[in-house]
Parts: structure tokens; C-alpha cells; sequence
């Protein structure tokens, strides 16, 4: 097994100890764990603030960089979770979620949380996903 931390500066500055994500290689299987992402630029300031819609996708697409660090795409995102500050925002964020992961379909979780990070942040995501090497 081989444990390998993704961390690159082309994704947002951390606001603590941890990784933007794992891999970890058993055999010829790779696991790719991102961290929930939010809407923050390099700097750690936060994008669009309170508006779920251009969270998401922003958060979409940093996901989507941090999975390419690995080898992996959305394609192969097997479980997500996303925390929304708003429920009612869900039909904001479905059809972005399900515009990035129409081929994948993974498992899914999305619960309304009282508060994310930082002022502003209203949506965060995390995936996980399964790449055959």
C-alpha cells in the first residue's frame, strides 16, 4: 500500500493542517480522498459569497483539478457529500451536480449544516473516487 498527500499550490491556500486530498494505491486500484472543498481563491478569500449556484461550480472544478493531480476525473468519483447552510438551496445545486457527475451517478449525501469556515461559504463538497491503474 502506498499513501501519497495531494497537495498543490494551484488549489486554494489551506487554512490548516491537512491535505487537499489522499491517494492511496493498493494493487492496482487507486483510492483518491479530496477534502470539502469550498469557494475560495488562491489567496483563502472567499468567491461569490452566499451564492450557492457559482459555489458549486467553482467547487466542481477545483474538484475536478484536484482528482486530474491524481489521475482520476469526476468519472470516477464513487461517493459524495455536500454540506449546504441553506436546504432550500438544493435546487440551485442538483442540476450542477448533476451536470458534472451525469456518467459517474455516485453515491450521495447532502446535508444542511448551521454554518462552513468562513462567512460566506455556503456550500462545500467532498468526493471520493476509485481509479484502476
Amino acid at each position: 500500500m502506498k499513501k501519497t498527500k495531494i497537495i498543490s499550490a494551484q488549489f486554494a491556500k489551506r487554512l490548516g493542517a491537512y491535505s487537499h486530498g489522499y491517494t492511496i494505491e493498493i494493487g492496482d486500484t487507486k483510492l483518491i480522498f479530496t477534502t470539502g472543498q469550498i469557494a475560495l481563491d488562491k489567496n483563502g478569500n472567499i468567491l461569490y459569497p452566499n451564492d450557492a449556484e457559482k459555489q458549486s461550480e467553482f467547487i466542481y472544478e477545483s474538484l475536478q483539478q484536484i482528482l486530474k493531480s491524481s489521475g482520476a476525473t469526476l468519472d470516477d468519483v464513487v461517493k459524495t457529500t455536500i454540506f449546504l447552510t441553506n436546504i432550500n438551496d438544493f435546487s440551485k445545486v442538483s442540476p450542477i451536480r448533476n451536470k458534472y457527475f451525469q456518467y459517474s451517478e455516485p453515491v450521495s449525501t447532502l446535508v444542511e449544516v448551521s454554518k462552513l469556515v468562513k462567512p460566506g461559504c455556503c456550500v462545500e463538497i467532498e468526493v471520493i473516487a476509485v481509479k484502476q491503474t
